[in-house]
Formats: structure tokens, sequence, C-alpha cells
């Protein structure tokens, strides 16, 4: 853990003197509490429209926040951040829109599946901050049933939208075992177990390819690939995401869990990881379709080593876990400390370019489960 321990060392104080104390300033619209879409270089917000998925996201990372030490006012935050979430967002039936602008007018009423499993994952994280469980988990199992009467299929898994009943995408469903493994740590209610053993079954039998023991993005309702490149793309980043998630439902499956997600980390090792970083996305022969590298799959390659390394006891995932850290350096190498650089391009280059502020769930996520896992090695 020596190595780790001094990456830990560095990355915990740039969160907590740095990115919050930044985020919590300039990342929240004074006027209304809700959450910014992007900063500047120069930490300015910008006047963009407002994705559904970055509220919760933000919930998410700054009910994360006393776990490493930032004394801000984590309970304000999060209370303002969810009153704005459910008033410009939620729809009458329950479900979540998709972006409103600046000032909170509708641009797009579409309810994703990936952004109600954010919504979930942002009930449970206020429900922490705010010591209200069980408010958040009525109003969390009031959109559950609202999700399983409009969006559920009749094979068990999940439209991405409403309407969209050719086409399975994996990553909604990751986000939505996210959010029901949130719940099944902290709630009541037996449904989220359930929930959890169910996803995590889809991934082993129909997300995961077993010609190349792989996580696909997009299958047919007949789970066949889908046609054209959505149907070959491979992405490493949600290889080691869904690695970290299926990880973690041990407790409420069987042991096969591990085994799969073992694999995942592999193909994501083996083929993704390029000149020390993870790269965007492959094809499912595992050549490179996109050679950039976000900063996000830095942050679950970093996860999925962690976990795997606890469980395991295996120095290498130890080893992965270092190198994962350790790519982060760069990306945070800004003009503006608590800022990143968000793309690594294929040519080793840092675009300076807006900062999306939906990243900042993936860096708190990352760090967080770096001192964890400190603790837990003590």
């Amino acid at each position: 853990m020596s190595t780790l321990d001094t990456l830990r060392a560095r990355l915990v104080p740039w969160l907590v003197e740095k990115a919050y104390p930044l985020w919590s300033d300039r990342g929240i619209d004074s006027r209304t509490g809700g959450f910014v879409e992007t900063l500047s270089q120069n930490g300015i917000s910008l006047a963009q429209p407002r994705r559904a998925r970055v509220h919760p996201r933000q919930i998410y990372a700054f009910a994360q926040a006393r776990i490493v030490g930032w004394r801000g006012d984590v309970s304000g935050i999060a209370r303002r951040g969810i009153e704005y979430f459910t008033a410009y967002y939620q729809r009458r039936d329950g479900l979540f829109r998709s972006l409103v602008d600046s000032d909170g007018a509708s641009l797009d009423e579409g309810a994703l599946l990936y952004n109600q499993a954010f919504a979930l994952l942002g009930f449970a994280a206020a429900a922490g901050a705010l010591d209200a469980c069980l408010e958040f988990e009525s109003r969390a199992l009031e959109l559950r049933r609202v999700i399983e009467t409009r969006l559920r299929a009749d094979d068990g898994s999940y439209l991405s939208e409403e309407g969209a009943r050719e086409i399975r995408e994996s990553n909604p469903h990751m986000h939505l075992l996210e959010a029901y493994l949130a719940w099944a740590e902290i709630g009541q209610d037996a449904g989220w177990a359930r929930g959890v053993r169910s996803i995590a079954e889809l991934a082993l039998t129909r997300f995961m390819r077993k010609d190349i023991d792989a996580i696909g993005e997009s299958y047919l309702a007949t789970w066949q690939p889908a046609p054209g490149i959505a149907g070959r793309r491979v992405e490493p980043g949600h290889q080691f995401e869904w690695a970290w998630l299926l990880l973690r439902c041990e407790r409420w499956h069987s042991g096969t869990v591990r085994a799969a997600a073992l694999r995942l980390i592999a193909v994501g090792e083996e083929y993704g990881v390029r000149d020390g970083v993870a790269v965007n996305a492959l094809y499912d022969d595992f050549s490179v379709r996109d050679g950039n590298a976000r900063l996000w799959p830095q942050t679950e390659r970093l996860k999925a080593g962690l976990l795997a390394a606890a469980l395991t006891g295996e120095r290498r995932y130890w080893s992965m876990a270092e190198s994962a850290a350790a790519s982060w350096a760069p990306y945070l190498n800004t003009r503006v400390p608590g800022l990143w650089l968000d793309v690594r391009s294929s040519s080793g280059d840092y675009a300076d370019a807006p900062v999306p502020a939906s990243t900042f769930y993936h860096l708190v996520g990352g760090i967080v489960a770096l001192c964890q896992a400190s603790t837990d090695s003590a």
C-alpha cells in the first residue's frame, strides 16, 4: 500500500482543499441551488443547458465529502440540490426529463432509463447526507414503481427510453445496478436486493458476450449485438465499472459474479490500457475504436483494481490500482486547482477545454475508494 498511500496523500488534499471549495462556489447556481453543467478552465460557470444526470451525480459527490474530511455545507448543498432536481426535472408521471436550460425551462421531455437510475442514486446519497433514509426511500420506491411500470420489458430487462422496444443498452442497466446496490446497503425494502440479483444476472447472461468475455454496449431485443458500430463497441471504462459493481454483488448473488468481474478486468487491462491509460472505446475484436482517453475510465480502473485486490489479495490488482491512480496526475495539472483536463488525445496531449461537472462523481468515487482501501489495510 505504500505507493497507493503516497498517491492518496496527494489526491485527498486536492479534493478537500481545492476541488470541493471550487465546485461548491463556482459549480452551483447561486440563484437556484442547481448545479451548473460545466466550468471553463478559468473556473467560470458556462451558460449551457443542464443534463438531468449532472444533479444527482453532484449530490452524490458532495454527500461523500465528510468521508474525506471536507467540512463545508454538505447538508445544505444536498438539500438545495435535490429540491432543484425534483422541481425542474420531475415530470407529472414521476419520471425525470432529460434536459432544461439555465432558467429551468424544459428542453427535452424524454425520460431515459439512465437518468432515472441516477435519480435513484441521488435519493440514496441525499438520504445519507441529510440523515433522512425513510423520507428518501419512500421517494425512491415510488420512482422504482414508475420505472417498473413504464420501462421494464417482458424479459426482465429495461427499455433505455419510452418506446425504444427494439434495443437494450448495457450502460443504463449498469447505473441502475449501482443505484440498487446503494439502496440495498441502506434501505429497508427487500426489492432492492432482488433488483441487484436480477440486474447482475442480466449482466452475466445477456450483456457479457460469451465470445469475447466482455460487456457490449448495445443489443437488439433478441440479445444479438445491435447492427453496425453500436453493436461492436466495447468500452474499457465500462468493463472496469461493471467489474467494480459485480464484485459488490457477492452479498446478494452467487460466487459466479467474482469470476465474471475478474474476466472483465482482464479484458480491460489487456486490450483497453494503452500507454498507461484506459482508452475510450474498442471494437469487439479489441482493436482501438477511439484512442482518446477521458479521465473517468481511469477512475473506474482504480476502483476495480482496489476492490479486486482487497477481495483476492493478489498483487497484480494492487499494481493495477497504483498505475490507475498515478495516471490521474496530468489530468489534474490545471491553471486553476480543483479543475481537470477531461480528455487525453491518442497522441498524448491533454485538451484545454471546458470541464464537465459530470466527471466529478467519478473522481470523488475513486478517491473515496482509495481512502477506504487504505483504512481496510491498516
